[in-house]
């Protein structure tokens, strides 16, 4: 399948940010009162989806919000310490000349996603919809593919957590797991998305 329209996560997709937000994870739990986790449960803790790790650590649905934003704040002040991942911008440039539109639906900050990504990404990406909530992206997936004049089967949604993959499929768009973010790829197959990618390179294949 190749596709019109390729729409990007960002954390855990096109940046390395999973180290960071362990180190400052429980810093942000102390501050707003759920459960700290531990280096020797992360490795399970993956495994789960977002609304299963916040049961985990006792984080109700009506502090979230308020969460995120310590979580952007934090990353704003240690944008320095968070790189993409290898590939991420030789991809963007191959889909891109590809005639491959591309955008970014990112619950992070827009000024976070575009001073990480760095100005030659950034414009390379016609579309950035940023700062919803995690279980908000569906409608922004919307909002994309008919500003692009697109079909939703022209388009292809690429995350690396279950909620990502919700989203996608809520606006019956296709979904692509990535195997190097927050969500192990083994939680995503389960759900059978369309496509897997193991390595970074390997988006490209839908060009």
């Amino acid at each position: 399948m190749r596709y019109r329209l390729a729409i990007f996560d960002f954390d855990g997709t096109l940046a390395d940010s999973f180290p960071f937000f362990l180190r400052v994870f429980n810093q942000v739990a102390e501050q707003h009162r759920f459960r700290t986790i531990q280096p020797e449960e992360v490795p399970a803790l993956r495994h789960l989806g977002a609304r299963e790790m916040m049961s985990h650590v006792g984080l109700p649905a009506w502090k979230l919000p308020a969460v995120a934003r310590s979580f952007t704040r934090l990353m704003q002040a240690n944008a320095e310490e968070i790189a993409l991942f290898d590939g991420v911008g030789e991809v963007l440039r191959r889909l891109d000349e590809a005639g491959v539109a591309l955008a970014v639906v990112s619950s992070n900050a827009a000024d976070n996603v575009r001073r990480i990504l760095g100005a030659g990404n950034v414009a390379r990406i016609g579309q950035f919809e940023c700062g919803m909530s995690i279980f908000g992206k569906a409608e922004r997936i919307r909002k994309v593919v008919r500003r692009a004049g697109l079909g939703a089967g022209d388009a292809i949604y690429i995350g690396d957590q279950v909620t990502d993959l919700e989203a996608a499929r809520k606006e019956r768009v296709a979904f692509g797991a990535v195997a190097w973010g927050y969500g192990t790829l083994a939680s995503l197959a389960a759900h059978r998305p369309e496509q897997m990618f193991e390595r970074v390179e390997d988006i490209a294949r839908i060009a």
